[in-house]
């Protein structure tokens, strides 16, 4: 019997942050790398990646890295994985290159190089394990799942997909080689869920393009795009559509940048003329009419870009009468008031907004019908809905359950969960550490919930200073309370409330200097305690407060 384990270590029970570890025998394939963007409440975090420990502490068990797509949600984490581990990384040709640019802009893995391109004729004998992969259809081409086969059957991971039979070649899957994996036999299939509430009609990418054209084309003034910058098919769309009405595409962001000439280079994305692509300078020159303006924003998220346009902050472009905002992604419910608030911004500076869901259902990601044609092609003897919050693992569980999978052999698993055949059939055997690992700056990991919480109180209530200078020998204060505050009251207009405050402190302190046990800690808990108290009963706020005692040789004179 073999000895196999399933361990998701993000991406079930929330968005993006993909990476499931399946070991057979003494082997650990990983299976995508990425990272999800932080959430409101997260302030100054940059992003947000998987806790590496249990890879860490088996590290000498990794047979690879197998990257089924080129999005951020799937190759982000990468850097932080490979400086702690040095295993080869498989992925497709874009996928790879992709990739590359993610590893080498981190200092510490600017020099791996173990990359290995695969494609969907690919097979991979690892002794216990053969992995494979199959070609499948999402926003950007090279998209692949993998299939790895064992003594027991096949466990397949489909990646991100869906099925759309208009699909040109880069983007088309290889119903085939489904079907073939599933005769073979399918052990577990670990399957995409990010759609699985959705019952609607997803417009296929021939429509797509279509709404877009037509969307630009009929405009007379300048059009500014915001697409995310990894959407391969949709930044061919908008390229095809600038095109054929007469428009010249000035592409704004490192993202999209690097992206786009690197898609462009390995043929992945075509320019219908070379001219097609002009700079910022360069757009100058141009008439409205003949300008479009493709902006991913940071980190793709074009959003914020769109913001700072409309209240010209932007670097480089400003939103201007009679400009056509055209938002070709579709937002997360959790950014609906942020898409609102953009609106409204642009709409005061001048501009018109139209998003291609006005018409459209569009995503790159499989629906209900195209979930339940996966399951029946693989027939799984064991099921484990990923990528989704709970509420959509709980809903692909279902649609198994309507194909004829029993509840029993469907695991809805969260972060860390250890899911290990023995005895004849796969259980839940325990979970593994496997929380949020939170990058700020440079740091990794630095950041935990009191920083969090911190940063929170600072946000809401500010923070409040009180500075005093002792001598602890002579019993004496030697400088008077200074008290400042930021983002808490308007200090010129709240005199009584510091002068007050400013005496709390001085009570405080000279009360602890006569104590015979005299504690620095002590001391500073007090004041913040007593101050947190009056503050609170004169204005309902909490701010952060912050005592700073300094200590003095010299007698005051």
């Amino acid at each position: 019997m073999s000895q196999i384990k399933i361990v998701p270590l993000g991406g079930v029970r929330e968005n993006g942050k993909s990476i499931y570890v399946v070991e057979v025998e003494d082997e650990i394939f990983v299976l995508d790398c990425g990272l999800k963007y932080p959430e409101n409440e997260q302030l100054g975090i940059d992003m947000v990646i998987p806790d590496f420990s249990y890879l860490l502490e088996n590290k000498d068990k990794i047979a690879g890295i197998f990257l089924s797509h080129g999005h951020a949600d799937a190759i982000g984490a990468l850097p932080y994985l490979l400086e702690n581990v040095s295993v080869p990384v498989f992925g497709t040709e874009l996928t790879t290159e992709l990739a590359k640019i993610n590893v080498r802009e981190y200092p510490n893995t600017k020099d791996f190089k173990e990359f290995h391109v695969v494609d969907e004729f690919t097979e991979i004998d690892f002794g216990h394990a053969v992995v494979s992969f199959f070609s499948t259809t999402h926003t950007i081409p090279d998209s692949i799942g993998i299939s790895i086969k064992t003594k027991e059957g096949n466990i397949v991971y489909t990646g991100d997909f869906k099925f759309d039979q208009s699909a040109n070649k880069p983007y088309q899957t290889d119903f085939s080689r489904l079907a073939e994996i599933g005769k073979e036999g399918v052990f577990a299939l670990l399957s995409d869920s990010s759609n699985a509430e959705s019952s609607s009609l997803i417009a296929s990418e021939n429509q797509t393009e279509e709404e877009v054209y037509d969307t630009i084309r009929y405009w007379e003034g300048r059009i500014i795009v915001a697409s995310v910058a990894s959407n391969i098919r949709r930044v061919q769309q908008i390229f095809n559509a600038a095109h054929k009405s007469g428009r010249q595409v000035v592409l704004t962001g490192k993202d999209v940048e690097q992206i786009v000439r690197t898609a462009i280079r390995l043929g992945k994305l075509q320019l219908p003329d070379e001219d097609l692509i002009i700079t910022e300078r360069q757009m100058k020159n141009k008439r409205p009419e003949e300008l479009l303006i493709l902006e991913t924003g940071r980190m793709g998220e074009p959003l914020q870009s769109l913001q700072k346009m409309a209240s010209k902050r932007h670097k480089s472009i400003s939103i201007q009468e009679g400009d056509l905002i055209y938002i070709t992604t579709t937002p997360a419910i959790s950014v609906e008031t942020t898409v609102a608030k953009t609106e409204d911004m642009v709409y005061r500076a001048g501009g018109t907004v139209k998003t291609i869901s006005d018409n459209l259902y569009v995503s790159g990601h499989g629906n209900e019908n195209d979930l339940k044609l996966m399951l029946n092609l693989m027939k799984p003897k064991y099921f484990v809905p990923v990528q989704g919050e709970y509420r959509l693992l709980a809903a692909h569980a279902d649609l198994a359950h309507e194909v004829g999978m029993s509840y029993q052999d469907i695991f809805i698993t969260g972060r860390g969960d250890i899911l290990e055949f023995e005895k004849g059939r796969l259980r839940m055997t325990g979970s593994t550490d496997a929380d949020n690992v939170l990058i700020d700056g440079l740091g990794v990991g630095d950041i935990g919930n009191i920083v969090l919480r911190d940063r929170k109180i600072l946000s809401e209530d500010g923070i409040f200073i009180a500075v005093i200078t002792i001598n602890r020998r002579a019993k004496k204060i030697i400088s008077k309370p200074r008290i400042t505050s930021r983002g808490f009251v308007y200090v010129k207009t709240s005199t009584d409330l510091m002068k007050e405050s400013a005496t709390i402190v001085e009570t405080v302190v000279l009360e602890n200097l006569e104590k015979a046990d005299f504690d620095w800690g002590v001391l500073k808990q007090e004041i913040r305690d007593q101050l947190s108290r009056y503050l609170y009963e004169q204005t309902k706020r909490r701010p952060v407060i912050l005592p700073v005692i300094m200590e003095s040789s010299q007698k005051r004179k």
